[in-house]
């Protein structure tokens, strides 16, 4: 006997699918409304072998590590406080080790309210969006050298 309607993981990719097409071009849009850009990240992982969840900063377009992955947010942007509350972020996780070349494991954008229709599939780190923001004021005196 043949099962109607739309099987769970059919349905899922189809609202990944959706979302994915509706999400970033909205959020891509931002820029020319006059909306602020975030230049950083703010990206939680965990690492499944030792349990523990560390939270680091992803500033856009420079590298950094989490364990044997190394990730660049290209882009970070959310919502303001008037609309219902999203982040999102576009990035690329490269897994690099030492004994076997590097492989690209995700490109795309990532949404902290639905972590899971976006998500990295590694077997040892998980990796998810938690928020973006403003450089800190201490990233800012360093970087103009005061």
């Amino acid at each position: 006997m043949a099962r109607r309607g739309i099987g769970t993981a059919r349905a899922a990719a189809l609202c990944a699918l959706a979302l994915s097409a509706a999400v970033p071009a909205a959020l891509a849009q931002e820029p020319a409304t006059g909306r602020p850009q975030f230049p950083v990240a703010v990206l939680q992982g965990l690492d499944k072998i030792t349990a523990r969840i560390s939270t680091f900063e992803a500033p856009v377009d420079e590298a950094v590590r989490f364990g044997s992955l190394e990730i660049v947010a290209r882009s970070c942007h959310k919502t303001p406080p008037e609309e219902p509350p999203e982040r999102a972020a576009f990035l690329e996780v490269t897994d690099i080790r030492p004994d076997s070349p590097a492989v690209r494991l995700f490109t795309g954008w990532m949404f902290a309210s639905s972590p899971a229709i976006s998500g990295l599939e590694h077997p040892v780190y998980d990796v998810w969006v938690i928020d973006c923001r403003k450089l800190s004021n201490s990233a800012a005196e360093t970087s103009s050298g005061n």
